[in-house]
C-alpha cells in the first residue's frame, strides 16, 4: 500500500492542479491555450499514475472505472491533434469531483 499511496496522493495532487489552473470554470480553460496544455498534461500524469497502482488495491475498487481512466490516457496521448476540448471539460466537471472523493477515501 506504501506504493500506492504515492500515487493515490500524486493523482489527487493532478486533480487539485487541474482545478487551480482552470479556477473551475469552462471559459477559462476553453481561452486560454496554456491552461488546456497544463490541464492535458496533469489528465496524463493522473491516467499514468493510476496505471502504476497496484492490481490488488484495483481489483478491491472495482467503483473506479480505472480502465476507462487508462483509455481515457491513450486518447490524450495518441489523438492529440483530435482532442475534443468540451469532451474533456465534461471529464473536468464530472469525472473528477467524485473520483477525488473516492481516492481520498482509500487514504
Amino acid at each position: 500500500m506504501k506504493d500506492d499511496r504515492i500515487y493515490i496522493e500524486h493523482i489527487i495532487d493532478c486533480i487539485d492542479r487541474i482545478n487551480e489552473y482552470t479556477e473551475n470554470d469552462q471559459f477559462v480553460f476553453m481561452n486560454s491555450k496554456m491552461v488546456q496544455d497544463a490541464v492535458i498534461r496533469n489528465l496524463q500524469t493522473l491516467a499514468e499514475s493510476t496505471q502504476k497502482l497496484s492490481e490488488a488495491l484495483k481489483e478491491q475498487h472495482p467503483e473506479i472505472n480505472w480502465k476507462a481512466i487508462s483509455g481515457f490516457r491513450n486518447i490524450l496521448v495518441h489523438n492529440y491533434l483530435g482532442l475534443d476540448l468540451l469532451q474533456i471539460w465534461l471529464v473536468i466537471e464530472n469525472r473528477l469531483p467524485p473520483l477525488r472523493e473516492r481516492l481520498e477515501k482509500l487514504l
